[in-house]
């Protein structure tokens, strides 16, 4: 007997529109499976900055979440229609460019200095420190924005690095597995860091629910989620998808503990920081095996990658900037990062509009406005 999976598990809401390529997307996949016009997205390769654009990066999070959870009420034959894909590569053009662009020159290394690159490439950033504000003077209501946008990563965390496994081999393959496991809590749904994290959700009074908050999330966070998805699901970017978990693991841990210790401040209790105190040590595992055992195995097995796997760490680190500064800098003007509840979109022709509601909290908590 099939058994339904439950609202919290997926599939996700379909957000509103926020273009017409979307729009015109979104009123598609409320219809059984067709072809999709001709040329539809052809637009999106002159906008001016492919990361920040709302209507591309959520055409892009429309296409990727097809092939992850899904979309609640959207036919499931969607996933592999040809024009669809076509759609989606057309985004995805101008989003790989706008990526290599802001990676800049990357400095051309051996197959056995690609550990130390990583290691260069993370100790040279100097983006803005989110995880120091939110630590030291970040407000509840703050936090609970944080925790909103990083819950469109964090409720399928590892999911998205998990589409190199077939791709890999040896070692490599090795190391991925093992940070994997630790990240789905070695086989315990009570230790998955997904349901830690809708633990530290339910703390602050979010909706813990799956894809509850893409909505809200500005096209800058879903760019920090689809980035993965564009490495994960093109095997000819397996090197920048390793390169990207790599950045991840090796700026996770110092973060971690100032996120926890931010909630501490504020009067959480142990359970709504657990998500983060779990990360502290862990990632500081994690860390060592990312950059030596699977980076490294990978270009010791295919050395012609290293580039990649340089490109993808910097790519990581280049987008998290723009998340952190989009946030920082909405905070210090006295605004929300988050989307409104109800953002006006353009009439689109038989594109039905969804709209989100406003981030709910329970007495005692602030709303997020």
């Amino acid at each position: 007997m099939s058994v339904c999976p439950a609202p919290r598990q997926g599939p996700a809401p379909l957000p509103s529109a926020r273009g017409p390529v979307s729009a015109a997307l979104l009123a598609a996949l409320r219809q059984p499976p067709y072809d999709l016009p001709a040329g539809l997205g052809a637009e999106l390769a002159a906008v001016a900055d492919p990361l920040t654009d709302e209507d591309l990066q959520l055409t892009l999070f429309l296409c990727y979440e097809l092939h992850y959870r899904g979309w609640r009420g959207v036919d499931e034959g969607w996933e592999w229609q040809p024009t669809l894909l076509a759609l989606r590569a057309r985004a995805e053009r101008p989003v790989e460019a706008a990526l290599r662009r802001l990676a800049g020159p990357l400095p051309a290394v051996l197959p056995g200095g690609v550990p130390r690159a990583l290691a260069e490439l993370v100790a040279a950033d100097d983006g803005p420190s989110l995880a120091a504000a939110l630590q030291r003077r970040a407000s509840l209501a703050q936090f609970r924005e944080f925790v909103a946008h990083r819950s469109v990563y964090h409720l399928r965390e590892a999911d998205p690095h998990s589409w190199a496994l077939p791709r890999l081999d040896g070692p490599a393959k090795a190391a991925l597995v093992e940070i994997q496991m630790d990240e789905y809590g070695n086989g315990r749904l009570d230790r998955m860091h997904a349901e830690l994290f809708r633990l530290t959700m339910a703390r602050l009074g979010l909706d813990p629910a799956y894809g509850a908050h893409v909505d809200r999330a500005p096209a800058v966070t879903l760019a920090t989620n689809n980035i993965i998805s564009l490495f994960g699901l093109h095997r000819r970017l397996r090197g920048a998808l390793l390169g990207h978990l790599a950045a991840f693991e090796m700026t996770s841990s110092l973060p971690n503990r100032r996120y926890g210790n931010g909630l501490r401040r504020l009067g959480l209790d142990e359970v709504a920081t657990r998500f983060y105190d779990e990360h502290v040590q862990a990632d500081a595992v994690h860390e060592q095996i990312a950059a030596h055992d699977l980076c490294g195995g990978l270009v010791a097995a295919e050395p012609a990658l290293a580039a990649d796997v340089l490109f993808g760490a910097a790519a990581a680190l280049a987008v998290d900037r723009l998340f952190a500064a989009h946030l920082l800098d909405s905070w210090a003007a006295g605004t929300s990062s988050l989307r409104p509840a109800a953002a006006p979109v353009p009439a689109v022709a038989h594109a039905a509009v969804v709209a989100a509601p406003p981030l709910s909290a329970p007495a005692g908590l602030p709303a997020v406005a």
